[in-house]
């Protein structure tokens, strides 16, 4: 028996180690451009990228301004003469060879497969994301990959989770669990779809609010009790 049929991942800091990825491409790019790296100049950075993400969010940022406009910023900051276009080309590329998982992902996306259809759904950049998923073992496991900038809207917005839904077949939503680190992009986004949702949440963080999740977890092994032994109901809720 099981509660769900898809399992429907966010990529960063929810399978990925996205923070050390970023630490190792960032790292890279500005050495590429001999702009050093101390820990104050990586703390800035992730603030700022921080802030646009956001924004972007909110909608009220676009993916292309924003991943140029960190580096403005951040060059700025630092008094240094780069371009930032080309330096965010450079972290791009960087970027797109860090494949670390967190613990438990490989594992937990293996037992899951098994039994349900996976998919990775992610607001990042596809340059990278497509680059950092090809080189990781979930390439096997997981045979859905949705990218925002490929879709051609992002998480929260129902534009992103629309097409993912008519994509994979997802025609009772009660079967489909949302499962991701962000509250806004990642819960609040699903649940207005009506899609159940689990937040996961390693550092058990409060929550602010809005959004409130059908499930919290600290650790990915937590999702496999909740996909894997839930009620098989017949009855569920109809898309849209």
């Amino acid at each position: 028996m099981r509660r769900y049929d898809f399992v429907l991942l966010d990529a960063d800091n929810t399978l990925f180690d996205f923070d050390r990825s970023e630490h190792e491409a960032l790292r890279l790019a500005l050495e590429a451009f001999s702009i050093p790296c101390p820990p104050e100049t990586e703390a800035l950075y992730v603030s700022i990228n921080s802030f646009l993400w956001a924004m972007l969010d909110r909608g009220v940022a676009t993916r292309e301004w924003l991943v140029v406009e960190r580096f403005a910023r951040l060059t700025a900051a630092l008094g240094v003469d780069a371009d930032p276009a080309a330096l965010n080309r450079t972290y791009l590329d960087r970027l797109g060879e860090q494949s670390f998982l967190l613990p438990g992902a490989q594992e937990v996306c293996r037992a899951l497969g098994e039994h349900c259809t996976l998919a990775i759904l992610t607001n990042g950049v596809a340059r990278a994301q497509r680059g950092r998923f090809d080189r990781s073992p979930l390439k096997e496991l997981i045979p859905h990959l949705f990218i925002s900038e490929e879709i051609g809207a992002s998480k929260p917005s129902p534009a992103f989770f629309r097409p993912v839904l008519d994509a994979l077949g997802i025609t009772h939503l009660s079967r489909a669990l949302m499962v991701g680190d962000n509250l806004t992009s990642d819960i609040g986004g699903a649940a207005a779809m009506g899609l159940d949702t689990a937040w996961y949440n390693p550092r058990r963080l409060p929550n602010p609010g809005p959004a409130v999740p059908t499930w919290e977890i600290a650790r990915l092994e937590e999702l496999l009790p909740l996909v894997l032994e839930g009620p098989d109901f017949e009855t569920s809720n109809e898309v849209f």
